[in-house]
């Protein structure tokens, strides 16, 4: 969709090209970490950490250490972060830049 409208597109597998610390502040910068955070991942499952409550700062250590944590896909339109799969509003984002 996003190349159909001529939009230049950049895609990062950041399972072989990890986000840094800074990257993931930036991203959850207007969000807040837990919106970026996969809370439902089987990885999470895995660590024994489902059911625990966990601090920003846990949240961010565990994306660092395991990037399935981090929810796919995000997506920037403009100034806007998009999280997860949701087609209306990578639409709506692209009717606001053009």
């Amino acid at each position: 969709m996003l190349l159909q409208k001529d939009f230049q597109l950049e895609e990062r597998d950041f399972f072989k090209e990890p986000f840094s610390d800074g990257e993931l502040r930036d991203l959850a910068a207007d969000v807040g970490l837990s919106q970026i955070f996969a809370r439902r991942s089987p990885s999470l499952k895995k660590m024994g950490l489902a059911d625990k409550e966990l601090s920003d700062s846990e949240m961010l250590e565990l994306m660092l250490k395991e990037p399935r944590l981090v929810r796919r896909p995000l997506v920037r339109i403009g100034n806007r972060l998009l999280i997860g799969a949701n087609l209306k509003a990578v639409e709506a984002a692209l009717e606001e830049v053009g």
